[in-house]
């Protein structure tokens, strides 16, 4: 799905700090006789844009702040100690090696200008540098949205990145040891009380492998707790759990869930998220650990493009994925708000791969002169998540299943979409080893400086 190569330096002078007398990457690329797409994003979206240009007569500059492309529907095996961190993940500096019009660039666009049509980007240990595009590409996805309440992110971290899903595993697995030591059973009770707000695909299944590690792979290990005992809620502001999916097969989502032992509240709003837990409706649930999967919001780099936007701060494209008045300015993924034949477009991966992969070939049509050949269509294959061990619901048109078979295909799915061969084999192997055990191999919590402590060279 995403092949990645390494950097090849074909136009330095373009990519590197400028030395006198050579070209600053502010120079338009039309002074070297090649247009220049820029790509800010490689996740999905921005990698298959990338990839669709590959035969195409122009540079392609492919901009993200992380180095790597993260498999974002495993993102949750990492955060509960399935998958390490490598296993999902890809450089994404290996796809300039079979590409050779791709250029990466480890940094951060901080802002655009649409009347000089440049971007500016801060690039670690270099500065501030100015890219200038003849077309503009904005893949940079979503981040946690806390609806208005921001200061709930420093108790309630969200589930994005591959350094929250360390942070979440950290918080899980210390969240038991600090329950093992304590001789307080009130604060007992509070560590070993994990809470989740929002039941979406994230939430449900973040959920139901926590109740699994729980039950399974810490059973028998510590001496004066019983992790099967934990009591994990999830709560969700709407009437049921999984509102994308039929809600015949949310129901039996639930059902497994509940199973599980996890405890699912409908209907409720969380008023008030501290250090000590969670206020939802009034009542106070007292938590160590509470995880925030319900909302999302668009990069702020939307906004800079001046384009209209619906509610959720995602921009309202045209047809052909572009912002409206700004020739050459595109915008997919998440970041983007597509309706098609009266629904809007899901915020999956799939549906980023075809929109990144359309715009790429629209790109590619039009530095030959041609007009596109129809307006964007999503091609909807189908919707899944995974509810623990052998359980999966799958809705596909009326295509409606749940069970073992539904989770097969879903683990063939999910291996063969990894960014990467090593990752397959990798995932293909640590998921045999924990079907047959029980056992996860990424339990790892990073050492801590010890108390009174000092740091080095103070």
């Amino acid at each position: 799905m995403t092949e990645m190569l390494q950097d090849i330096r074909r136009r330095p002078p373009e990519v590197a700090r400028p030395q006198e007398g050579e070209r600053s990457t502010a120079e338009s690329a039309s002074d070297v006789g090649r247009k220049r797409v820029v790509i800010v994003g490689g996740g999905f979206a921005g990698i298959a844009a990338a990839r669709a240009l590959r035969r195409c007569d122009a540079d392609i500059v492919l901009i993200d702040q992380r180095n790597h492309h993260i498999f974002q529907p495993l993102l949750y095996q990492v955060a509960t100690a399935v998958l390490s961190p490598s296993e999902i993940a890809g450089p994404i500096r290996q796809l300039a090696k079979r590409q050779k019009n791709v250029i990466v660039m480890l940094a951060e666009v901080t802002g655009v200008d649409l009347k000089s049509r440049s971007v500016d980007a801060s690039c670690p240990g270099v500065g501030l540098r100015k890219i200038q595009f003849d077309y503009l590409v904005v893949a940079t996805g979503t981040r946690p949205s806390y609806f208005g309440h921001d200061e709930f992110a420093k108790y309630a971290p969200g589930l994005k990145t591959l350094s929250d899903a360390e942070a979440i595993r950290a918080k899980i697995l210390s969240a038991y040891e600090i329950a093992d030591a304590t001789d307080d059973e009130s604060e007992r009770t509070r560590q070993m009380t994990f809470v989740l707000v929002g039941a979406g695909a994230t939430g449900v299944e973040l959920a139901a492998s926590m109740a699994q590690l729980a039950a399974v792979t810490l059973r028998g290990q510590f001496r004066r707790i019983d992790p099967a005992r934990s009591s994990i809620i999830v709560i969700e502001g709407g009437k049921r759990i999984l509102p994308t999916f039929a809600e015949k097969l949310a129901k039996r989502a639930a059902r497994r869930l509940t199973k599980l032992g996890v405890k699912i509240m409908t209907g409720v709003k969380v008023e008030k998220v501290d250090q000590d837990g969670v206020v939802a409706d009034g009542k106070r649930i007292p938590s160590a650990t509470v995880l925030w999967t319900a909302g999302v919001a668009p990069s702020p780099l939307v906004r800079m493009l001046g384009a209209k936007t619906d509610r959720a701060g995602r921009a309202l494209v045209g047809p052909f994925m572009n912002v409206q008045d700004v020739p050459g300015v595109f915008v997919v993924g998440d970041a983007s708000s597509v309706i098609r034949d009266g629904r809007p477009v899901p915020g999956v991966a799939q549906a980023a791969i075809q929109q990144g992969r359309y715009v790429g070939r629209l790109i590619s049509r039009n530095l030959k002169g041609r007009q596109p050949k129809h307006p964007f269509r999503y091609f909807d294959k189908g919707n899944m998540a995974v509810v623990g061990k052998n359980f999966a619901i799958l809705e596909s048109g009326h295509l409606r299943m749940s069970g073992f078979v539904p989770w097969l295909v879903w683990v063939f799915l999910h291996i063969m979409a990894l960014p990467q061969l090593q990752n397959r084999l990798r995932v293909q192997t640590q998921w045999l080893w924990s079907y047959y055990t029980g056992q996860r191999s990424s339990r790892l919590i990073p050492e801590l400086p010890k108390a009174g402590a000092r740091e080095p060279g103070s």
